[in-house]
């Protein structure tokens, strides 16, 4: 009697929903150019060109306002893509059922970092401007 209630109940119990997390993305890599760190690491009047350059590498473009003063241009664009799908199975004796689900995601993001210095190389003015879409 136990052998045969274990036959039956054993299919039942291995069977189940199968749950998958989504897959993580290949790069982790995050550029130093953000909001915050625009706000947390740029100073009028103290920051200098060479912590600039620490904090956020070369810029995009270097030119000269109409003042003669150094203007640096930094611009990030970054688009993110994820895909992620699930399949489940489960089995209640010869009944069963199947699902799947997958869903495909992409956004874009920019950020654009405008730095002025003054005739000591040490930020006279800054304007930075995030976009999601």
């Amino acid at each position: 009697m136990i052998w045969k209630t274990l036959l039956v109940a054993l299919p039942v119990l291995l069977s189940g929903c199968v749950s998958v997390t989504p897959p993580e993305p290949l790069s982790t890599r995050n550029s130093p150019l953000t909001q915050g760190n625009v706000q947390m690491n740029i100073r009028t009047g103290a920051t200098t060109k060479a912590q600039v350059l620490e904090i956020f590498g070369a810029p995009n473009v270097t030119t000269r306002d109409g003042q003669g003063r150094e203007v640096w241009t930094y611009q990030r664009q970054a688009q993110v893509s994820q895909q992620s799908s699930q399949e489940g199975y489960w089995n209640v004796l010869l009944f069963g059922k199947t699902e799947s689900a997958s869903g495909f995601e992409t956004s874009s993001r920019m950020i654009t970092l405008i730095i002025k210095f003054d005739a000591n190389d040490v930020v006279s003015d800054f304007n930075s401007r995030a976009s999601n879409f």
